[in-house]
This record gives C-alpha cells, structure tokens and sequence, in this order.
C-alpha cells in the first residue's frame, strides 16, 4: 500500500467514510470547515449523502432525524 499524506482532518473524515458512514448533516464552522468540504464531495462517491444544515441547531436536528 502506497503512502498518502493528508491533512488532519482530511484524514479523519477519509476514516470515517471507510468506517461505514455514509451520512453527514453539519454547518462549515472552523475548525470544522475541512471536515465538512471533505465529506461533501467524498460521501457521494460512496453512495452517502451529505447536506449542510442552514444553523448548527438544524443540523443537529438533521442528525436526530
């Protein structure tokens, strides 16, 4: 296996995604912001979804949902 350097939270997203998840409902606050860029263009490669809440209140909600 080759190595491949990433970001932190480019890192934990990529494992999150090959751990199984397959949705994601967040709002791009920093440090989050990474995360959530990430996961909005990897998530549908794999058959998830991602939406971006209009408040972190409604994400959450999301979430719970």
């Amino acid at each position: 296996m080759a190595k491949v350097f990433m970001r932190g939270n480019d890192a934990m997203a990529e494992a999150a995604v090959r751990g199984g998840v397959r949705f994601f409902a967040g709002y791009p606050i920093t440090p989050q912001s990474e995360l959530t860029e990430y996961l909005s263009w990897r998530l549908p490669e794999v058959g998830g979804s991602f939406v971006q809440g209009e408040s972190e209140v409604a994400s959450i909600n999301m979430v719970y949902g």
